[in-house]
């Protein structure tokens, strides 16, 4: 030990072999305090190691989680290894308390599309991922008229793509717009949300059209997320993570960072996921109230539910599922009972009832899922558009990496949500036709000017 005359400094305790960090000041204060009173080193040695902040490090072992997906083909196979790989990794994170695996899973980088992780007193903006509150609405119609009619519609309405819209058929709420900038991770993201409302982006979402099997009646199915408004509380979600999880557990991936959920930081990010699931839902429902507006007609039944959220459950854990379905009652204010599953633009959308599977965390898929990415898909296949139903893609250029042929076999899918109880198919949307972005990125602004020059 130094000098006990010397007056204890910064350096003081570096030397000692204490790691500096966001305790040092008080650290110092306590020490000097000790120092005028006239205690020994040793003993103020003895009181800063009970300060010293613990750091929190990955598990040894692996947590056991359950896997409800049966492989049948060799890429089947290699789906699911990844999918194991990646659950292992999650499984040794230390707030990290139970995981479940759907039939739709496959690795999609921190954690497996298809997975839902518990969490103790933490929030992951790494395992919602970007796209918040990704989710499906549906509206059903009262009075019965030409499909064609409905999706040509439809057509008119929806809005693909990167791009913000120009002019909107319906306004963002004013009071939504007031939350979002009250809220210190979403102010300043007001004009975002303003641009983007009432569009649906790109990728796997879609607008689809069709006829409820069990009564005929004419029906509205969205796919979308939170766009732009989500994809930048995500961002800033995920720096605050980074910051706080660096002063606790600073060897945890940084794709694993996480929020204190009871800290003030982690009670704002937690409400902000609220204000973004909202906007989400009057996204899909505003356009839905829009389009019946057009046609004349009437609004009978109406549900929605999200994937790439957060839940808590009165476990107290946080139930992150990244791409999966809740399947138990009240998992929000809004839960009727009743989930929707979509499968492909060629297959009936499935509408289902919670099953309340434990051993599968009470969730379901969201999807069909994928057994490869979309590159190496085009890579290895050439499908084929479906003819029995009226494809439409809003660029116009056909994305071949979101046909059918792209997904896990719809029947395998169905079969095993039945066949493990993760949901109850009460009944189905009988595909007429669907809207999607297309292949964007060929058509994209800044490729036309490419090829306007190079022409």
């Amino acid at each position: 030990m130094a000098n006990p005359n010397t007056t204890i400094t910064y350096q003081t305790l570096i030397a000692w072999g204490f790691k500096s960090g966001k305790w040092f000041p008080k650290a110092l204060s306590q020490a000097r305090r000790m120092q005028e009173a006239g205690r020994s080193h040793d003993e103020i040695f003895t009181a800063l190691q009970a300060m010293q902040p613990v750091e929190i490090s990955m598990r040894t072992n692996t947590i056991d989680y359950r896997a409800f997906v049966e492989p049948e083909s060799e890429i089947e196979r290699e789906n699911l290894a990844g999918v194991h790989a990646a659950m292992d990794g999650l499984m040794r994170v230390p707030t990290v308390r139970a995981g479940a695996v759907m039939p739709d899973a496959c690795p999609a980088g921190t954690i497996p599309v298809g997975a839902v992780v518990a969490t103790d007193n933490a929030i992951h903006p790494g395992y919602h991922s970007a796209d918040i509150c990704c989710s499906m609405a549906m509206t059903v119609l009262k009075r019965d008229d030409e499909p064609k009619r409905l999706l040509d519609t439809v057509s008119r309405y929806v809005h693909f793509g990167p791009t913000k819209r120009d002019k909107h058929p319906v306004e963002v709420p004013r009071d939504l717009l007031s939350q979002i900038e009250a809220n210190p991770f979403t102010n300043g993201l007001e004009n975002v949300a303003w641009g983007h409302f009432t569009t649906q982006g790109d990728g796997n979402h879609f607008y689809f059209v069709g006829r409820l099997q069990s009564t005929g009646q004419l029906t509205i199915v969205s796919h979308h997320g939170s766009r732009g408004l989500g994809a930048q509380l995500y961002k800033r979600g995920m720096a605050a993570a980074r910051r706080s999880t660096k002063a606790i557990a600073p060897r945890i991936p940084k794709a694993s960072s996480w929020l204190v959920a009871d800290s003030r930081e982690g009670e704002d990010y937690w409400k902000a996921l609220q204000i973004v699931r909202l906007w989400t839902k009057q996204n899909h429902l505003m356009l839905h109230d829009a389009i019946a507006r057009e046609l004349g007609n009437k609004i009978v039944d109406r549900f929605w539910n999200e994937h790439n959220f957060v839940f808590q459950k009165s476990d107290g854990l946080f139930y992150h599922a990244k791409g999966a379905t809740p399947s138990y009652r009240g998992f929000s204010r809004d839960d009727d009972g009743r989930c929707i599953i979509p499968l492909n633009m060629a297959e009936p959308i499935l509408i289902t009832r919670h099953a309340h599977n434990k051993a599968a965390l009470e969730f379901a898929p969201h999807g069909a899922g994928r057994n490869m990415s979309r590159t190496r898909f085009l890579q290895d296949y050439r499908p084929d558009i479906p003819k029995d139903i009226d494809v439409r893609f809003f660029c116009g250029i056909p994305d071949l990496s979101e046909l059918p042929e792209a997904y896990k076999n719809a029947g395998q899918m169905r079969t095993q949500i039945e066949k493990h109880g993760l949901a109850e198919i009460v009944d189905t949307v009988v595909p007429y036709g669907s809207i999607m972005a297309g292949d964007w990125e060929r058509d994209a602004p800044w490729r036309r000017k490419t090829r306007k020059s190079e022409g």
